[in-house]
């Protein structure tokens, strides 16, 4: 599993021309499921961002985590995360999950997210969406979770 975090200060998904999802001050998490990925990871990803202490505190020090801000998250999955790139011009997409693999796995990260208490949303899943996102600071941190564990 491959996410990309980043601190934002609003962000939205809109599918369609339709709004479907909008936070305030939190993280976009972009998450990409490969085929190996389990509970593990989903558990071992949220719980790492949950206690991240990448928000500011009173002296501008990244002190407080998502949770002490009472921050949200916006959960979108992004397979072109694991995107291979190496060899020609078209990337190969093969380290991805298929859909019905990963898209259980990609509402899992949200629904976990609200299980430590965290208001979490999702993106649609398979969907051209396109996401806006004011990222504070900036501040983006890019996580592998690998065997239930961060490498």
């Amino acid at each position: 599993m491959r996410a990309v975090i980043q601190r934002v200060s609003e962000s939205a998904v809109v599918v369609d021309g339709t709004e479907v999802a909008r936070i305030g001050q939190g993280f976009v998490v972009l998450v990409a499921i490969v085929a190996t990925d389990t509970e593990g990871e989903v558990a071992a990803l949220v719980d790492k961002v949950a206690g991240l202490r990448a928000f500011p505190d009173d002296d501008g020090r990244m002190h407080r985590s998502i949770v002490d801000v009472g921050g949200s998250v916006l959960v979108v999955s992004q397979f072109t995360l694991v995107a291979d790139v190496r060899r020609g011009r078209r990337p190969s997409f093969t380290a991805a999950a298929e859909p019905r693999y990963a898209e259980p796995l990609v509402q899992r990260v949200a629904e976990t997210f609200r299980d430590h208490g965290v208001p979490a949303i999702s993106g649609v899943f398979g969907a051209t969406m396109e996401v806006s996102l004011v990222n504070q600071g900036p501040v983006t941190f890019v996580l592998d979770v690998e065997e239930g564990r961060l490498r």
